[in-house]
């Protein structure tokens, strides 16, 4: 019984108190006009709870959230439809949408005269400060009768999906030496060493034609041998993102760790642009692979570009305190340029992470001045520590550049190239130099 009244209002439990005391001392004292009325303020809230209960299986509701995906910053526009299916009014709705926090808080409508056959459309916008994939919804309703006396509440299944990807800026286009290498099985390299006739022949697989069989091939070798497809020359790219928590500073969206993915994303989408296969990199077990079927079709661009942001997303901050398993990470991964954006990182990790250029044809690396993330100034010691990395991994054969906090990414990349094109000198604490000082710093 105490359940099936739950849907009543506090002006709902005073009528029916008051209506069973007026009802009780009618009876007590033999008055009928007494007793009506408390008959009246007994059965008024019992039956607007009737009617709602019977009403509120009826209302419907559907969502659209557009667009589904966007960069942190931009706007998002949720669009919710509500009908009333049935021919009984509803009353006064209140809708309330359920949102993370980090979307902000939650979105409330009223909508009056709920009557029968009943259409509205609300719509409210979100604009995220944080990258991530978020659920919008389940949508919840507060139905209430005319008198106040009742108010129902339901919850609806329907759930969107709202995915913030990072932020991306804009990068020049520099020449990188050492950026090209084909993923065809007819490589240039092999030919040089093996023969134009080794080159292009292979062992046969279970399923090749037999018309590509080499008949002269397979009599010198002694198996059956199959000329290997053409495939289209096309240029790879690893992107290595460091997203260890020791190697980074600060919380939200001003902490290092969301430089360096808004970094990674930039370079992701400025290399599958220019027609790379990009291949992307975390602390995670597996990869993110984006473009590696036709990169000249602007489509495939496309979705390469989609499943590149989404993946950097939702990456997190791991766990790990050595960089010792990117060796293992890494190995078995196509020949291409290796890019990595990098945290803080003692002398013997940067040891660690030149090995990891082996296989690569350039090596090119983004190394964060974390302690610019913090209000402390740099201290000499960081300053050596950081010359020594720096030192460490160029003579790996990396090229190396710092970034600080107020450096915008356009001015590093730019600085980058200049280095592997052989432009301006770099300090000894990676920073490009030139006649007139520093490298330009844009706005971040």
């Amino acid at each position: 019984m105490g359940r099936s009244l739950s849907g009543l209002t506090t002006r709902g439990w005073a009528f029916v108190s008051l209506g069973g005391g007026i009802t009780l001392s009618a009876v007590l004292i033999g008055q009928r006009d007494l007793l009506r009325v408390g008959i009246l303020l007994l059965i008024l809230p019992l039956t607007s709870l009737l009617v709602a209960a019977r009403s509120r299986v009826r209302l419907a509701a559907s969502r659209t959230v557009e667009p589904s995906r966007v960069q942190v910053g931009s706007r998002a526009t949720v669009h919710l439809e509500l009908s009333n299916a049935t021919r009984i009014p509803t009353g006064v709705v209140l809708v309330e949408d359920t949102l993370p926090y980090t979307l902000g808080s939650r979105p409330r409508f009223v909508l009056d005269h709920v009557w029968s056959r009943f259409r509205r459309e609300v719509t409210y916008a979100i604009q995220p400060s944080m990258r991530g994939r978020y659920p919008v919804g389940p949508l919840a309703i507060r139905v209430t009768d005319p008198f106040g006396l009742v108010e129902l509440r339901r919850s609806f299944d329907d759930v969107g999906t709202l995915v913030v990807t990072p932020t991306v800026w804009r990068l020049p286009a520099v020449r990188l030496v050492g950026e090209w290498s084909g993923s065809g099985e007819t490589r240039p390299r092999a030919i040089a060493t093996a023969g134009e006739e080794d080159a292009t022949i292979r062992v046969y697989r279970d399923g090749d034609d037999m018309r590509r069989v080499h008949w002269r091939a397979t009599a010198h070798h002694g198996e059956l041998m199959v000329r290997r497809e053409e495939q289209p020359w096309q240029s790879r790219a690893g992107i290595l993102l460091d997203t260890r928590l020791g190697g980074h500073i600060g919380d939200g969206p001003d902490s290092s760790l969301e430089w360096a993915v808004s970094a990674a994303a930039s370079i992701g989408v400025h290399l599958t642009e220019r027609g790379y296969s990009v291949q992307l990199f975390t602390d995670a077990a597996d990869a993110a692979h984006a473009g590696d079927t036709d990169h000249r079709s602007p489509a495939h661009a496309a979705d390469s570009r989609v499943a590149l942001l989404d993946r950097l997303a939702v990456v997190s901050a791991s766990r790990h305190t050595s960089v010792a398993h990117w060796q293992e990470m890494l190995a078995g991964t196509a020949s291409g340029m290796l890019i990595a954006v990098l945290g803080r990182l003692h002398p013997e990790e940067a040891n660690m992470v030149a090995r990891l250029r082996q296989g690569s044809s350039a090596a090119l690396a983004i190394l964060l001045d974390v302690p610019s993330w913090t209000t402390m100034a740099n201290v000499d010691a960081e300053r050596i520590r950081q010359a020594e990395v720096v030192q460490n991994m160029r003579r790996g054969g990396w090229s190396v550049v710092t970034a600080g906090r107020n450096e915008h990414l356009a001015s590093v990349w730019e600085g980058l190239g200049l280095q592997r094109g052989g432009g301006p000198a770099m300090s000894d604490d990676g920073r490009a130099t030139s006649a007139g000082g520093p490298a330009t710093k844009g706005a971040a």
